[in-house]
């Protein structure tokens, strides 16, 4: 894994004034609430080459952080341990590698606390990178995310000869750009959870707090973004991560 995924965000930013390329959005609002940010889909840093490249700006910026922080203070987090997520209400989880047992345990304490998540999880993902299979840098081809889904009772579906291309679906808020999307299935028996978009869309009342999970990525789309991608991503947020002015009254 490179070197600028493991930064903490206080290191990052350091480093990134000495470039000039972190004085603009290093500084936020106090008002704006904390947004735990993670996932192999490069939102935070883009895409890039090397650390000289984030520090130099000379990376492929993507265009979903500005959109995110203009409601929230971004935290990047490279794991999701108990620790990691105390003082968060939110979390975006971006097609996420593989989380471990103390993670799934500990992620789903957070959003029975209170918690709020939005979760893009892709089966089959479609989105162009400049890496390679095989390279640690690229996103997550296939979400491998069964345990903490089916504990939230939804199963994943896929059809294997699915067509590439984009379609819209509708999430009750708005179009949703998908492409060779998965389908949800809930586990009977299992009341959590509800389903919308022909299935690519769950929304789950997990304790005192929610988990929002689609079964696709292409929102975030770094390279050739469908032109309904913002609003989407901007609809999906403001559903799931909404400022209802309750706090999941979690302390730092």
């Amino acid at each position: 894994m490179p070197i600028f995924r493991a930064l903490r965000p206080t290191l990052a930013c350091a480093l990134l004034a000495l470039a000039s390329a972190c004085q603009a959005k290093s500084i936020q609002p106090a008002e704006r609430p904390q947004l735990g940010l993670m996932g192999t889909i490069p939102i935070y840093w883009g895409e890039s080459e090397a650390l000289g490249d984030v520090l130099s700006g000379k990376g492929s910026a993507h265009w979903a952080r500005a959109r995110l922080e203009t409601r929230f203070t971004l935290e990047p987090l490279d794991t999701l341990t108990a620790e990691d997520l105390a003082g968060l209400d939110y979390l975006l989880l971006a097609q996420p590698r593989a989380l471990s047992g103390v993670e799934n345990v500990a992620l789903d304490a957070w959003v029975r606390q209170g918690g709020h998540v939005l979760l893009f999880a892709d089966p089959m993902l479609t989105g162009g990178t400049h890496f390679a299979i095989g390279d640690r840098r690229r996103p997550q081809d296939v979400a491998l995310l069964s345990p903490i889904l089916s504990h939230w009772g939804l199963t994943m579906e896929f059809d294997v000869e699915a067509p590439e291309g984009f379609a819209l679906v509708d999430g009750g808020r708005g179009p949703i750009p998908v492409n060779r999307a998965g389908r949800f299935a809930l586990v009977p028996g299992d009341g959590a959870c509800t389903l919308a978009a022909r299935g690519v869309l769950a929304r789950c009342r997990i304790g005192k707090g929610s988990a929002t999970i689609l079964a696709d990525a292409a929102t975030l789309d770094l390279y050739d973004p469908h032109p309904d991608a913002p609003a989407a991503l901007e609809s999906l947020v403001a559903e799931s991560l909404a400022q209802s002015g309750e706090s999941a009254g979690r302390a730092p």
